[in-house]
């Protein structure tokens, strides 16, 4: 089993390539950073950690920027977004800045999505939140295909372009995994049908969980990657997860300045 963490990257915490390089040296294999590139101060949308959401929401480094800053200080570390809202960006741009991080990283970018909960940032993008799932399916697929093909083209309900030149192309073959979030009555059928693999958060729908990988991996016909987000830093959680067939745990790390952040990630090195 593979350990990671998960977090917000803020301009009040500890910065992305001292967080890299720290996660590194200390053993972690993964850092997966959040992203929302503003919240509305006007906001219906329930949060579904709670009530109050917390700032960092609102104050989080562009993910590929924070990236590529812990990529070019390490050399093993995992870098991936926990997750980037697909239904929020360009997809020709997303494949572009994806496929450079894979260059620069030297094979080592995931490309975590999702479809988001905020109906009030997404429609800040021109994002109908009655489709997002729709869209969302067809920037992954308009993305895997100017990854691997030299004359790239789409045409669909949302995304449509005529054959296309696109490089950088990533160095993983075929392409980076695109994980999955979310755990809810449909996420299966996404991930089947155009995910490499899934990634829900420990404690939201997550109750059987070994029965829910098996089922996945029954329906998939293959053995698809399970990373849990949000694990606590204890043995026995972590024994549970591996005993139900997941791959990568993330602890979620809190957003903190450098000092902090080195003392918490000190303790999860001794729970390794």
């Amino acid at each position: 089993m593979r350990f990671g963490v998960s977090t917000f990257v803020t301009d009040e915490g500890i910065g992305p390539a001292e967080l890299g390089r720290a996660l590194e040296e200390r053993g972690l294999a993964a850092l997966y950073v959040a992203e929302h590139t503003h919240i509305p101060v006007k906001r219906e949308s329930p949060w579904p950690g709670g009530d109050k959401l917390p700032r960092w929401y609102y104050r989080t480094l562009d993910p590929f920027v924070a990236l590529t800053a812990a990529a070019v200080v390490t050399e093993r570390l995992e870098v991936a977004t926990g997750i980037a809202l697909v239904v929020q960006r360009d997809p020709i741009v997303l494949a572009k800045e994806v496929a450079s991080l894979d260059q620069v990283s030297g094979g080592r970018a995931v490309l975590g999505v999702g479809a988001g909960w905020n109906r009030e940032e997404m429609r800040n993008h021109g994002t109908d939140p009655r489709t997002r799932m729709r869209l969302l399916e067809e920037r992954v697929r308009a993305v895997k295909a100017l990854w691997t093909r030299d004359e790239a083209e789409f045409h669909g309900e949302f995304v449509d372009f005529d054959p296309v030149f696109l490089y950088p192309k990533p160095v993983q073959s075929p392409h980076p995994p695109v994980m999955l979030g979310g755990a809810g009555p449909t996420t299966f059928d996404r991930v089947v049908a155009f995910g490499d693999g899934w990634m829900p958060i420990y404690g939201r729908g997550t109750e059987a969980l070994a029965d829910q990988i098996a089922d996945l991996r029954e329906r998939a016909g293959r053995r698809v990657p399970v990373t849990v987000f949000g694990v606590p830093p204890e043995a026995a959680v972590v024994a549970e997860l591996e005993a139900a067939g997941v791959d990568q745990v993330l602890f979620n790390l809190k957003t903190l300045p450098e000092a902090e952040t080195l003392r918490e990630l000190d303790l999860l090195a001794g729970l390794l």
